[in-house]
């Protein structure tokens, strides 16, 4: 199995900032790969040296927007295809909707762990029911794969509505209350799976451990707390991660993008260190 890294800078509709996020991710993430392959010394990294392929989308004229969803579908299809370890880099976290969109296609027995400060199911009165990145959900093309979300700071959404959309829901309050009861649920939910993708909006972090993100929300969880969940359901079932919502003008001293080029260089890791 081989990685492929794709970097999908779409942010219409939402957060336009963070399409200068994911092209900065990109090159921080060729650097990372060029540094490695410079590197004469042994070191961890030559367990994935080789195995990853880099991809970057770029939408630079009204043309490259007008078939977006399909495009990232396609190339997203090829990856699933071919069995590979997926990476999916996007601007707003709409771009992640083409993802959705092939999982929706796919077996039940996919698990979305979805780490997200928002729901992205809003139907409130002052909410568009057009497509945008606060309801892409609601478009999915086809059923939605069962959804846990961690790190929610939601408050109006009523819980027999969320449980629509939603297999399983743990706000960032309870996390703080009492995050073992949902460690405990993450691994069983896990175990279970036969396949498994990590879905990483931003925005669940803190502001206070990362400022670069478009929609920050109070009352965040801590890089920790999000690396304590990846350990709980990691296996060779996690079949990919997603990334959205970096937005780098509000970065401060690149702390946030250091925070993403690690756990990307972590994951490799994990998935190709024996």
């Amino acid at each position: 199995m081989k990685t492929a890294a794709l970097f999908f800078p779409f942010d219409l509709f939402g957060s336009g900032g963070a399409k200068a996020g994911a092209e900065l991710l990109a090159d921080a993430f060729q650097e990372m790969l060029a540094d490695n392959k410079r590197e004469r010394q042994p070191t961890r990294a030559r367990a994935y040296t080789g195995k990853v392929r880099f991809e970057e989308f770029t939408f630079d004229t009204l043309a490259d927007y007008q078939d977006w969803r399909k495009r990232g579908r396609h190339a997203i299809r090829e990856v699933l295809k071919r069995g590979d370890f997926l990476i999916w880099t996007t601007g707003n976290h709409l771009g992640v909707l083409p993802l959705y969109d092939e999982l929706a296609a796919a077996s039940k027995d996919t698990l979305v762990v979805q780490f997200d400060a928002h729901l992205d199911i809003y139907n409130l009165s002052d909410c568009t029911s057009e497509l945008s990145h606060g309801n892409f959900l609601l478009h999915c093309a086809g059923p939605l794969p069962p959804i846990l979300n961690l790190g929610h700071r939601e408050l109006l959404l009523r819980s027999d509505y969320i449980e629509k959309h939603f297999l399983k829901t743990y706000s960032a309050a309870e996390l703080a209350v009492d995050p073992q009861s949902a460690l405990d649920e993450v691994r069983r939910l896990s175990g279970e799976a036969s396949r498994i993708f990590l879905d990483l909006d931003c925005d669940v972090f803190d502001p206070a451990f990362f400022p670069g993100a478009g929609h920050a929300q109070p009352f965040g969880l801590s890089p920790h707390v999000v690396l304590q969940f990846i350990d709980a359901l990691w296996s060779e079932k996690v079949a990919g991660l997603a990334i959205s919502e970096f937005d780098p003008a509000r970065d401060q001293c690149d702390r946030s993008l250091a925070t993403l080029v690690w756990l990307m260089e972590y994951i490799l890791l994990k998935r190709f260190e024996k």
